[in-house]
């Protein structure tokens, strides 16, 4: 009996480590698979947000550059058109060293060309020699320069389909007209720069349209045409992409067939927006790397089984030793380039914080500045309805005085909203527009500026059309513009017997209010719009009010002029686009 039951027994224990192995193994492959999943589903999460904050900064930086590019050349017309050598050039006609003179300044400008026109519209002087003598008497840069008083900007569209896009303004001597200075701006290099990066980069004007692109076929159309024209993976292609790959992502768009993250970002010039689409070959890459490595782990502890369960030959032991050895060795590498990887995304880390802390003080500063300007007139206000308020109450008419007090809530309630609408100024977002009753606007603004006008006994003529003119804006933000012209119609009538201020409201291709009044006119228009220019005594003004209405008009797609009228006087007049309930129409560039 007992030589039967040893006989049976080393058979039997065998089966039993056999059995037992087993189970070890699918127990790790069942942990194995939990780990991979959960390591994917948090290492994606973090490096599509890791990507998305970088692109944001990558756009913000590109839009950062778009506009110091645009802002950079602005200046250049008002220059060149005080430069005497050309003004002498255009009133005797002699052009012989014009082209050379404005050969030395483009170099220094930046700028892509520079083009000097006479009252014909002909090139007289140009650093491209080709184009002297060309005709430019109906391009937008030429007409709008003559009319205005103010640089103007110029997107043209070419036969190529690609945009050149001019600053301009008219060259007056004595007060006549002698010609006119173009710049063109060199923004494709721009797009010359953005074609060595991986993301595909746009740039649409306040109409949606494309202006710039990475892709030269996109310009000319809109967001959607553009990415109509990419055929995208048919739904098999995408099921078999996802299941090949573990880090598949919801996309915000297809591009050329492949997954792209949507990132927007607003350019603070004439309603221009930027756009830019992130591959996800970034994220793929770095989860792949580290679920490679898991996998890899798991393999070495895999190894490790098969070596203890083998260490009973000797030779495979030393085997096993080797390869051990080895995997190790590759596990230290691998740890070490994640360390390292991991420390360069700390260092990136501190850079975004630092340049997004350096953003905000630039943005302090000037927000400070407009906060001092913009509060005034309703703190001014306040004061004359507190003394208004006293002597009613002095005189005990307790109901006067409970409508001054009413007028004053009503003006903090407005300081409110003027805080919120700067301290949103800083933020970044889009903003929401809506449409906006001007006749509304402008009867909240004369209520606001009621004291100074009974004050002051002003006469005002208010001219409004039978049908309401509609913009599509910001209200509060036109009123400030409406505060500040009629604040400067009173200011330059102080020294007027009979102080007359006249509004007129009209609509055409834009919603244009004009402000006229009777004073002494404007001594230097081209400084008018310039921050910190006033003509008013030390104390009275900082020289802001116009420069923050011209800022506010440009961004909402408008424009802001001033002129001397032909019977003394100064003209304001506020140019909007007009909103007839279906489409915007853009205000004349």
């Amino acid at each position: 009996m007992s030589d039967s039951t040893s006989a049976t027994n080393p058979s039997w224990q065998p089966a039993a480590i056999s059995w037992r192995v087993r189970i070890a193994l699918f127990i790790m492959l069942i942990f194995a698979i939990v780990v991979i999943s959960v390591t994917n589903r948090l290492l994606t999460d973090r490096f599509t947000e890791s990507t998305r904050s970088r692109a944001e900064l990558r756009i913000a930086l590109y839009g950062g550059n778009l506009l110091a590019e645009l802002r950079q050349n602005a200046i250049v017309p008002q220059l060149l058109g005080r430069d005497p050598t050309l003004i002498a050039a255009l009133e005797t006609a002699d052009y012989s060293l014009s082209t050379q003179r404005l050969i030395s300044f483009v170099e220094e400008i930046g700028a892509a060309s520079l083009m000097l026109l006479d009252m014909d519209g002909r090139t007289v002087a140009a650093t491209d020699r080709n184009r002297l003598g060309a005709a430019h008497r109906a391009e937008p840069y030429f007409v709008d320069a003559i009319r205005s008083n103010a640089t103007i900007f110029s997107t043209i569209l070419q036969e190529t389909g690609g945009y050149r896009f001019f600053y301009s303004r008219r060259i007056q001597n004595g007060g006549t007209t002698v010609g006119v200075i173009a710049v063109e701006v060199d923004l494709k290099k721009f797009e010359r720069a953005w074609a060595g990066i991986s993301d595909a980069v746009i740039v649409t004007n306040s109409t949606g349209e494309i202006i710039l692109a990475t892709e030269p076929r996109w310009r000319g159309n809109t967001e959607l045409e553009a990415l109509a024209n990419q055929t995208p993976q048919s739904a098999i292609e995408r099921a078999i992409q996802a299941t090949a790959d573990w880090t598949a992502l919801p996309p915000d768009a297809y591009l050329q067939g492949e997954a792209v993250m949507r990132l927007e970002t607003r350019v603070n010039f004439r309603g221009w927006r930027m756009i830019s689409y992130t591959t996800y070959a970034s994220v793929r890459e770095r989860v792949n790397g580290v679920l490679a490595l898991e996998v890899m782990g798991f393999a070495i502890l895999l190894a490790l089984t098969f070596y203890f369960l083998s260490r009973r030959t000797a030779g495979r032991a030393a085997i096993f030793q080797r390869e051990s050895a080895e995997l190790r060795a590759l596990n230290a590498a691998l740890q070490r380039e994640i360390a390292e990887r991991k420390r360069m995304q700390e260092t990136l880390a501190v850079a975004e914080q630092t340049l997004e802390q350096s953003s905000k003080l630039a943005a302090l500063g000037e927000m400070s500045a407009a906060v001092s300007h913009e509060l005034n007139q309703p703190l001014a206000a306040m004061k004359t309805y507190l003394a208004g308020a006293r002597l009613l109450l002095r005189r005990n008419r307790p109901e006067e005085a409970l409508s001054s007090f009413q007028r004053i809530d009503d003006l903090i309630e407005r300081m409110g909203a003027i805080t919120r609408q700067l301290k949103s100024y800083a933020r970044k977002g889009q903003e929401v527009f809506s449409p906006v009753n001007m006749a509304d606007a402008l009867a909240s603004s004369l209520s606001m500026m009621e004291p100074q006008l009974r004050q002051r006994q002003v006469q005002i003529a208010r001219i409004l059309p039978e049908e309401p003119v509609y913009t599509l804006g910001d209200r509060m933000r036109i009123e400030q513009v409406l505060v500040n012209l009629l604040r400067n119609a009173l200011d330059a009538t102080k020294s007027e017997r009979h102080p007359k201020v006249e509004i007129i409201l009209s609509a055409g291709e834009t919603a244009t209010l004009t402000v006229r009044d009777n004073g002494p006119g404007i001594e230097d228009l081209d400084a008018l719009f310039e921050p910190f220019y006033t003509t008013k005594q030390p104390g009275d003004g900082v020289g802001l009010g116009l420069a923050i209405s011209s800022g506010i008009v440009s961004d909402l797609g408008g424009r802001l002029m001033a002129r001397n009228g032909q019977n003394g006087g100064a003209v304001f007049e506020m140019q909007l686009p007009i909103y007839d309930g279906t489409k915007l129409t853009k205000a004349a560039e």
